[in-house]
């Protein structure tokens, strides 16, 4: 929050901002609780405070650092150029981890700021994305430039202190490009840190930092592999446990770590490790949520391990089940004939689950996507599926090929949140696409798979009374907010005046009486849903024998599920990818012209353990160079 206390010595105002973005009206996106704390920011914010704990400046300029994050903080620009103007003008305005649907935001929040004469630097996914796979800025950037805003691409750890240097000097640079070097982050000294006020205004009182960067996989549509780089990189056990101890001094105890594949953690081992004994030995009750691919199953120990350290949730990156559409995104690691077994085994120690589902590959059509999710209703036991539009985000290669092409997108970098279609399709129109997108949520929330979810959480271990309002999150935000769940927040908050400039500010009158119309209705649906949803809770209670429910994505994998199992029969891809995966394998099909089978060698049930760790647990799929998922918000904790 800012600090409105009037300091007696000179001191270096450091103003940090998270910006939202503008919904289709124009209007900031933003709530009382929004959903989880921007682990960008907690870096920033970090870092920024070990520099005024060591002094940077100098002991006769102390530095003050404030954070916020606009999408459950109302940022006042007027306010910040007074605060500053009243401290001699000496400060700066960073605003940090701005992805490409934040960027127009972020540089409407910019401008009168420099206008008053202020130092502003914005950083983020956006501009290091352009800045690593495009030969020049796109004009956006260069328009920003062009207003006397600083560009930061990178990392922070290796450049911040640079920035404040300059600022303090009132001779920042047009560009900061820390792309080439990529920090070692094993044991920074100032690792991610949010305080406890600041971790309030969001959902759960979970907290975010990451515990690795980068990715070695090739996902077309993925920019974490070309900002953060192909080369992991990890922080030590110690520094986890710090980052958890500092937490916990703070009251905080839910965490989400953000790395995007936890699984290629070459030291998850160690960490784990660690955790475990906090928990067990030193009492320390901390949960988790994180993301993992498709073969972390094959990774010995890794399930039971992450259960003894206290993970709850899991993010998996599915994608996709048609492996036509894996191959065209260079998303090779993910086996159709891996899923069962992958989510079986997180079934079997009682943790929910959670996958990406993207819309809008090049094979996709309205009716092969409702085909294609009723397979996984059926057949896959997922606890969350979540949907998103396939979008060539700036910094991916999927957005480079275009661009150098000359293909149009949309040039609206607003529209960049993968809820909005800004590609042509080859099979869609945009109207198709988009309507595909908004239906697909409640093709698959249906109030029968909402009971079969529930049903299935309860026969294997799931609380489901801690699933319920994970559920109704999910199967409510789209319907009811027309948003992503991960975008989602607690009441709506709309500001008349905090409109994207070029739109008119409404009268206050009719705006105010619509948006509490607006609000009064969206009240209304959320008690009715939730509602229905405990009532449905109550039922599978209620039932004598529900411990004993048992489904088709609740067998076992057995040798005859390529032949009744829709998942891997489905199209011709689909028989295809089986017959290789298996002579990959060392398993020979029945016989000509039949469909190959699965292996009673390979598959583990809900009551089985995966056995195929190589050397250091990782399975030989682990070793091929290939993809994870983009620049998208993160799973509720």
């Amino acid at each position: 929050m800012l600090n409105k206390a009037r300091a007696t010595q000179r001191r270096f105002q450091l103003y940090l901002i998270k910006p939202s973005h503008y919904d289709d009206e124009g209007y900031v996106v933003q709530w009382i609780k929004s959903t989880m704390p921007s682990n960008s920011l907690a870096a920033v914010f970090s870092l920024a405070n070990g520099a005024a704990e060591r002094q940077l400046l100098g002991p006769d300029l102390p530095i003050d650092v404030h954070a916020m994050d606009e999408t459950n903080t109302r940022v006042r620009p007027k306010e910040i150029i007074r605060l500053i103007k009243d401290n001699g003008g000496l400060g700066l305005v960073g605003i940090v981890g701005a992805q490409s649907n934040e960027f127009p935001r972020a540089v409407d929040i910019a401008r009168p700021l420099r206008e008053a004469g202020l130092q502003v630097v914005i950083g983020g996914f956006h501009v290091s994305g352009c800045l690593s796979m495009l030969k020049e800025f796109p004009p956006d950037i260069k328009a920003a430039q062009e207003l006397g805003i600083c560009i930061y691409a990178g990392e922070a750890e290796d450049g911040l202190d640079e920035v404040i240097l300059d600022a303090a000097k009132g001779a920042l640079k047009p560009l900061y490009n820390h792309m080439p070097q990529l920090p070692d982050i094993g044991d920074v000294a100032s690792p991610p840190f949010l305080p406890r006020d600041f971790i309030e205004r969001t959902i759960g009182n979970v907290t975010s930092f990451d515990a690795g960067r980068g990715c070695p996989f090739q996902c077309s549509f993925c920019t974490i592999i070309n900002v953060q780089g192909r080369k992991s990189r990890y922080r030590s056990a110690d520094s986890v446990e710090q980052i958890i101890r500092m937490n916990w001094e703070q009251g905080i105890k839910r965490f989400f770590i953000t790395d995007d594949n936890f699984a290629r953690n070459k030291d998850w081992e160690a960490i784990f490790d660690r955790i475990i004994k906090l928990r067990e030995e030193d009492g320390m009750d901390v949960r988790f949520c994180i993301q993992v691919d498709t073969l972390c199953h094959k990774i010995d120990n890794f399930i039971d391990k992450s259960k003894r350290a206290g993970v709850t949730r899991v993010f998996i990156g599915l994608e996709n089940i048609n492996p036509a559409n894996l191959i065209a995104a260079k998303k090779r690691q993910n086996k159709i004939t891996e899923y069962r077994k992958m989510l079986l085994e997180w079934k079997r120690v009682g943790i929910m689950t959670f996958a990406g589902y993207i819309l809008g590959f090049a094979n996709d059509t309205p009716e092969s996507i409702r085909h294609d999710l009723e397979i996984i209703q059926k057949e896959l036991p997922l606890d969350m599926l979540e949907f998103f539009i396939l979008t060539p985000l700036p910094g991916s290669e999927d957005h480079k090929i275009l661009y150098e092409k000359g293909v149009w997108m949309d040039p609206d970098m607003n529209k960049y949140d993968v809820e909005h279609v800004v590609a042509a399709h080859p099979k869609m129109t945009k109207e198709e696409w988009t309507r595909a997108y908004e239906t697909a949520w409640g093709i698959y929330y249906t109030d029968e798979h909402l009971e079969t979810i529930l049903r299935r959480a309860y026969a294997t271990g799931i609380n489901i009374r801690s699933l319920m309002p994970v559920l109704f999150w999910f199967s409510s935000s789209e319907p009811v907010e027309g948003v992503h769940p991960l975008q989602w927040g607690i009441f709506r908050i709309k500001h008349r005046t905090d409109r994207r400039p070029g739109l008119p500010v409404e009268w206050m009158v009719p705006f105010y009486a619509r948006y509490a119309a607006d609000v009064a209705g969206k009240v209304v649906r959320v008690l009715k849903r939730w509602r229905h949803l405990k009532r449905i809770v109550k039922a599978v209670e209620a039932d004598p024998n529900a411990k004993f429910y048992k489904d088709n994505s609740l067998t076992a994998v057995v040798d005859e599920d390529a032949e009744h199992m829709e998942l891997y029969t489905q199209n011709e891809a689909a028989r295809v990818a089986v017959e290789r995966e298996l002579r990959v394998a060392g398993v020979k099909p029945k016989g000509a012209g039949q469909p190959a089978v699965m292996a009673k060698a390979n598959g583990n049930g809900a009551n089985g353990r995966a056995a195929n760790g190589r050397g250091n647990g990782h399975a030989a799929e682990h070793a091929e160079p290939e993809p994870l998922h983009p620049e998208s918000p993160s799973p509720l904790v």
